[in-house]
């Protein structure tokens, strides 16, 4: 077994996590288009649980292909809000829209991880959490929402857990790592399994 995987996203966050539990790794993003194997999905009425896995297993398989016996990991996280599937803001006003949408309610946010040789899925995982934000006036909100640069925002959806974000919540039920995208004892349970 090779001592690296390669993680087929562009996403820090992941790539600290399994810096962080010493699972080495070496980054190449799959540049999946999201949106559109969403919307298929969503008409398909499939379910954001199904939406993760299957964007995770997609983005594996990608990089996968050319990669031959390599483990390839993909991930992917979604925010289910009564069976709403919340997307990542693409501009501030759509953001704030989010915020709005989240402010004082539960949800859940959905985290999948694929592992893939030669083109195929050979694990994956999905966890869940659920997020409880507290009441916010559109003021707080537009002033959290000033804290957070461009790329943050548009990268990890409208809150950071580790950062900024945790002061939205009133409480958070489920694996840190998990709501950061990886949930990472899983990953490390099947790595050390293939050894």
């Amino acid at each position: 077994m090779q001592n690296k995987i390669i993680l087929a996203s562009k996403s820090k966050v992941r790539k600290q996590i399994l810096d962080k539990n010493n699972i080495e790794s070496v980054v190449e993003p799959s540049n999946v288009d999201e949106e559109i194997i969403k919307i298929s999905l969503l008409k398909e009425k499939a379910s954001p649980e199904i939406i993760s896995k299957n964007l995770a297993e997609l983005k594996a398989n990608k990089i996968s292909m050319k990669k031959v016996d390599e483990i390839v990991l993909g991930a992917d996280s979604v925010i289910d809000l009564d069976g709403d599937l919340i997307s990542k803001p693409e501009n501030r006003e759509e953001a704030i829209k989010i915020l709005r949408k989240l402010n004082g309610k539960s949800h859940y946010l959905i985290s999948s991880v694929c592992i893939s040789k030669n083109g195929s899925m050979i694990w994956n995982y999905t966890d869940k959490a659920t997020l409880t934000m507290k009441s916010f006036s559109d003021d707080e909100l537009r002033n959290y929402l000033s804290k957070i640069p461009d790329e943050t925002l548009y990268a990890y959806n409208v809150y950071q857990i580790e950062g900024e974000g945790k002061n939205l919540f009133k409480s958070i039920e489920g694996d840190e790592d998990t709501i950061m995208g990886l949930p990472v004892k899983k990953i490390k349970e099947y790595i050390d399994s293939l050894k």
